[in-house]
């Protein structure tokens, strides 16, 4: 038995789980709705506030897909009832990130600004204080895809391993390197 799929998932007061006959399931609740396709295989069930995970045979396959299905189905579920949030900081003097709606503006050191065009199912969100570093916030119901964006944002400078400089997320640890040494005969 797959040790993460035969755990079953709680559904918290407000959560409604909805199995349709093509395997999609939908679960609403106070931050939202996301829809999931799950494996034909796979049964789902809902029973007194809990949700259940079922596989036909001890295959390989049907262990993963079993594991699986149930981590993104409680993904969905918690999404929908805390949300998640990501912060990330802009470490570089002269770096800056603005947002104006869906738009993140960010100064990276290069010559022109970028213009990151976020999904509508992340807000951001970005605080700029006196001699501190931007902090960009991201909150959103769908793990996979703040993950996706908060990578995304992350690609356009990575930190770099002299000074620290670039994008980063709120306490991350980075191995930096010793700059060139002079050789002193």
């Amino acid at each position: 038995m797959s040790r993460i799929g035969k755990l079953p998932v709680n559904l918290p007061s407000g959560v409604t789980v909805n199995v349709a006959k093509d395997n999609v399931v939908s679960v609403k609740g106070p931050l939202g709705e996301m829809h999931q396709k799950v494996d034909p295989d796979i049964e789902v069930c809902v029973e007194d506030n809990v949700l259940v995970l079922k596989r036909p045979t001890e295959s390989k396959r049907h262990k993963s897909m079993h594991g699986l299905y149930r981590a993104l189905l409680f993904n969905m579920v918690d999404g929908v009832t805390k949300g998640y949030k990501i912060e990330m900081e802009v470490v570089g003097v002269g770096y800056k990130a603005e947002a104006k709606g869906q738009i993140l503006e960010m100064a990276l050191g290069f010559s022109h600004e970028i213009h990151f065009q976020l999904p509508n199912e992340v807000k951001v969100e970005a605080k700029t204080e006196k001699r501190a570093n931007p902090i960009i916030t991201l909150t959103s119901c769908d793990k996979q895809l703040i993950g996706q964006v908060a990578a995304k944002i992350r690609s356009f400078r990575k930190p770099e391993p002299y000074k620290g400089k670039g994008i980063r997320f709120v306490g991350e640890q980075l191995r930096r390197k010793a700059g060139k040494s002079a050789n002193v005969k």
